[in-house]
């Protein structure tokens, strides 16, 4: 990456990014903290989904639409988000972000009163809408606080602090909505029935609470704080190519990428537990292989924190290609084995997935100037990915396997790895005809 002329080409970026250097350092820090948040909500969904499933009686088609809902609201609300972080800086766009998240959170408690479905459904869209803007301000305000030649280090560093939530997450659910299962009551009335999924469906009102108000209190702070002003960042001219991020090729193709990308991970996260309990794999109990999982995220929280400082000496391209390779490798191993080879490479893939998103996330962003708004907002839509893939694998689950069906990532980890060998360069012909 280092190679490429277009990596110093907003020069008055680079100089801006070295004064302040301290102011800059206390904002990394302070955005640390929603990159946490939305880890933790986005895996606490894994808990919801069992929790739900069980409270209203649910198919497994049924309660997908959990995620369906959650990365649905990438694609709605990527876009005008985008728009509205241009319009009101990266810093209000994150307070907005902020307060819908907690109104979302705050909407459990009635949907939990009135035990509804659908209005779990629509809490669950509102609080993935400010978890969206959250996405298209943050990760563009990482990558423009400080020197574009360490912007994947920095974000890699934060988006560690998204794997520590993801990590976390399960426990919490676990201990505030899942202790308060109580399974099939035996001879029980339809009303002791009716009585224990009331019972369950209000174990969502306390951990939801406790989150709204911490977005809320997160909103008071960042409205509070005093922030670098990077809105030059936005006025400074593109590489070259006319007037929209569309015409980027490595923003384009970057997209296409972290379509890819996400659709793979939530595949093989959403399949662990099953996979993990096949007899010919581990043959675990559910609640024995979800303890295993946590060594997935983990393995992700880990990856990013080493990946935050070996990619400061490595380039961001080479990094994100070999790390593909090793992960399409991985894949096949769980394929064509089993017993524990097969748990330990599909358990492994956490940890080279790692930097991939935020690496991603940086190569095609670099270079925008005043489209950067607008390309995080593509990038950010691109995350549907994790709602359209998981249905793919879960139908070749049912046709050909659940082993089988890990073939379906490894074509997404191929295209990773051209993005980061030859994707990510921009192609100047290409930016102005695309």
């Amino acid at each position: 990456m280092a190679g490429i002329a277009t990596r110093s080409a907003p020069t008055s970026a680079g100089a801006s990014a070295h004064q302040g250097q301290g102011n800059y350092q206390f904002a990394l820090v302070a955005l640390t903290s929603l990159f946490f948040m939305w880890g933790f909500i986005t895996c606490l969904n894994d808990i919801l989904v069992p929790h739900l499933k069980s409270v209203f009686q649910l198919n497994y088609t049924q309660s997908m639409l959990v995620q369906l809902c959650f990365f649905g609201a990438y694609f709605v609300v990527s876009l005008p988000a985008g728009a509205l972080v241009k319009r009101i800086s990266y810093k209000w766009g994150i307070v907005v972000g902020l307060v819908i998240a907690a109104i979302g959170c705050a909407l459990f408690i009635p949907a939990a009163s009135y035990r509804i479905y659908a209005l779990f459904l629509g809490a669950l869209f509102v609080l993935a809408a400010g978890i969206t803007i959250l996405q298209v301000a943050a990760n563009p305000y990482v990558t423009v606080l400080g020197p574009p030649d360490t912007a994947a280090s920095r974000l890699n560093l934060t988006q560690a602090f998204n794997s520590l939530g993801t990590t976390l997450a399960p426990w919490f659910g676990a201990m505030l909505i899942l202790s308060a299962a109580t399974g099939a009551i035996a001879n029980a009335t339809p009303e002791q029935l009716d009585a224990s999924r009331l019972a369950e469906a209000g174990a969502v009102k306390l951990p939801y609470l406790m989150l709204a108000a911490a977005f809320l209190l997160l909103a008071a702070i960042f409205a509070a704080l005093k922030l670098p002003q990077v809105e030059d960042e936005e006025t400074i001219e593109p590489m070259r190519g006319g007037g929209s991020a569309w015409q980027y090729r490595h923003l384009v193709l970057g997209a296409v990428g972290i379509f890819l990308y996400v659709g793979a991970e939530v595949s093989i996260g959403s399949f662990l537990v099953n996979f993990l309990s096949q007899p010919d794999i581990a043959h675990f109990s559910e609640s024995e292989a979800a303890h295993y999982v946590s060594y997935f995220w983990g393995g992700a929280m880990i990856g990013r924190f080493v990946g935050s400082l070996v990619m400061r000496h490595v380039d961001d391209g080479n990094a994100l290609a070999f790390n593909a390779v090793i992960v399409a490798i991985l894949l096949l191993v769980t394929v064509l084995t089993t017993g524990h080879v097969a748990m330990w490479s599909v358990l492994a893939i956490g940890l080279f997935n790692s930097i991939m998103f935020p690496t991603i996330f940086s190569l095609a962003l670099h270079g925008l100037g005043k489209y950067t708004s607008q390309g995080s907002g593509i990038l950010c839509l691109a995350i549907v990915g994790g709602a359209v893939l998981p249905m793919i694998q879960g139908g070749l689950a049912d046709t050909i396997g659940i082993h089988l069906a890990f073939l379906m990532p490894i074509i997404c980890y191929v295209y990773i790895a051209f993005y980061g060998l030859k994707g990510h360069k921009p192609s100047y012909s290409a930016a102005r005809h695309i």
